[in-house]
């Protein structure tokens, strides 16, 4: 019996890995988030590019070299995949209307391609939010075209956070036109909408996500929330056949938000226990 069990669990433990971020983690591009994600017992770690504000490009230590060896290094040490490289200083400033974003692309996919990591975050932030805001969509879709013929060519994927439904999120990816555009689906803007999580899911499809962050506003933790059910909802991920990563970004107990091993440890424990059973 053991044994006809063991290769269905090494199947799920393959389609299904669980990271954290070391932004939430509040060790931003620092290496202690390395071993920290493996004290969590995460699979992997999405390293954030650093602050961007009104410079050029990224504060992004990462390009030089004895710093990113060093991360590499441990990354190895640790057996804690880093899997992404998030572009969160795009969630306040603005991606469609800085004059100068293409520098900030061209380090995020040069460093990419230095550590042979195949993901890249993007979100649209407020200031392109493209349903408070239509008016930007035209240069959202213009921009990103640009973003993907650079991932296509260096071989990588960019997923975009945006908030707008499933359906319009596949009408975008259509406007944009290039599979090295995806989605990083996010739990909480589909719940903060009230849309039916598992619905938005198959509406977006297989091959246009990603990444997935599972998360709600911060509250409770997951196996608290009664408003994620994440046994149905790998259920319907089964069906669909998707495969990638699972990641906790906030869903912090309101009581203790800055308790980081106590909330990311409980966190991931209940993404492991459901999407990793053993």
């Amino acid at each position: 019996m053991m044994l006809s069990v063991m290769p269905y669990i090494k199947a799920q433990q393959d389609r299904y890995k669980i990271g954290v971020i070391d932004l939430m983690l509040l060790k931003r591009q620092k290496l202690s988030a390395i071993p920290l994600a493996k004290e969590l017992n995460a699979d992997g770690l999405e390293v954030d590019m650093g602050g961007l504000g009104n410079r050029p490009t990224f504060d992004n230590k990462l390009l030089i070299d004895s710093v990113r060896e060093r991360f590499l290094q441990a990354a190895k040490d640790n057996n804690v995949e880093i899997f992404c490289l998030a572009m969160t200083g795009y969630y306040a400033q603005s991606f469609c209307g800085r004059e100068a974003f293409e520098k900030s692309i061209e380090d995020c996919i040069r460093t990419m391609k230095l550590m042979n990591v195949k993901l890249a975050f993007l979100p649209m932030g407020v200031q392109c939010d493209m349903k408070k805001n239509p008016s930007v969509r035209n240069a959202v879709v213009s921009r990103l075209r640009w973003v993907g013929a650079m991932a296509a060519k260096a071989g990588v994927v960019v997923a975009i956070e945006t908030s707008l439904s499933a359906k319009e999120e596949k009408k975008l990816l259509r406007e944009i036109h290039n599979p090295a555009i995806k989605i990083c689906f996010n739990f909480s803007n589909a719940i903060k909408e009230g849309r039916d999580l598992d619905k938005e899911l198959r509406t977006l499809g297989k091959k246009n996500i990603a990444m997935i962050h599972a998360t709600n506003k911060d509250s409770v933790w997951l196996q608290y929330d009664p408003e994620i059910d994440l046994y149905r909802i790998k259920k319907t991920l089964d069906r669909m056949k998707w495969k990638g990563w699972l990641v906790v970004e906030r869903s912090r107990d309101a009581t203790q938000p800055s308790n980081v091993r106590y909330n990311y440890g409980a966190n991931v424990a209940y993404l492991k226990k459901i999407f990793q059973p053993e």
